[in-house]
């Protein structure tokens, strides 16, 4: 039986996978573009080593720390819980948690002022590489935007995630919202948002990241598509 590239991985469902914690991110090395155009140079701003504590976690002001690109979140900036989610676009239990939780999770906690949700890239194969370019680029001054091509990207996982890069079912994805082609095509080669994002995800893999979704609550560090129920355990002592 013929096996169709184009949907082995948007094909994948959290519950066809039951057991395991996500997506695996341990492959060797940042971005990988090989064949898609793009090039894989250094990022932007060198990185100290971090030393994680005995549980595996980072030191709170290395967690926090910001990448060259800046934080995209959702919430009030001094809310009493910061959540921070490491995800990847073709993850099909990012998407699990997407459609299942976080919209409980922004009705509850992050409209309300109580937990800051933000989001950091951590791209997992070629396809998710290039459709994360684009986002962070057309994105990387509209807040609105970005989280809006975020929702698109893996709420349509099956209409673009493959194991090679399709520019033309990348750039469809996001053509409704009135982007151009022109402008999809100069994000889609946009190499300062690449050594950006190669820089999150290499600060991401120093932070004990090796899949998606990760998240760390206040700094405790939680891998799996975790269910409101779970959130809010995790937060309550602090909104006690």
């Amino acid at each position: 039986m013929a096996i169709d590239r184009r949907s082995v991985l948007a094909g994948l469902s959290a519950s066809a996978l039951t057991g395991l914690a996500g997506c695996s991110g341990t492959q060797p090395g940042g971005f990988s573009f090989a064949n898609s155009g793009f090039q894989t140079g250094n990022a932007s701003e060198k990185q100290p080593d971090i030393v994680l504590n005995a549980d595996g976690t980072p030191k709170l002001e290395d967690l926090m720390k910001a990448g060259p690109l800046g934080e995209k979140s959702l919430g009030q900036p001094n809310a009493p819980v910061t959540m921070i989610k490491y995800a990847s676009l073709t993850c099909p239990y990012c998407r699990a948690f997407h459609t299942k939780t976080f919209p409980e999770l922004k009705r509850r906690y992050i409209d309300t002022g109580k937990i800051r949700y933000i989001l950091r890239e951590f791209p997992i194969g070629h396809a998710s590489g290039a459709a994360t370019v684009v986002m962070r680029c057309i994105g990387q001054n509209d807040d609105r935007k970005y989280f809006e091509i975020y929702d698109l990207y893996l709420t349509k996982q099956h209409l673009w995630v493959s194991l090679e890069v399709r520019k033309d079912a990348i750039y469809k994805i996001v053509a409704p919202l009135g982007i151009t082609r022109k402008t999809f095509d100069t994000c889609f080669e946009n190499q300062n948002i690449v050594a950006g994002l190669k820089w999150v995800k290499q600060r991401g893999r120093q932070l004990g990241v090796i899949g998606t979704p990760t998240f760390f609550i206040n700094g405790k560090k939680a891998r799996s598509v975790l269910t409101i129920g779970e959130i809010q355990k995790m937060v309550q002592p602090y909104l006690s």
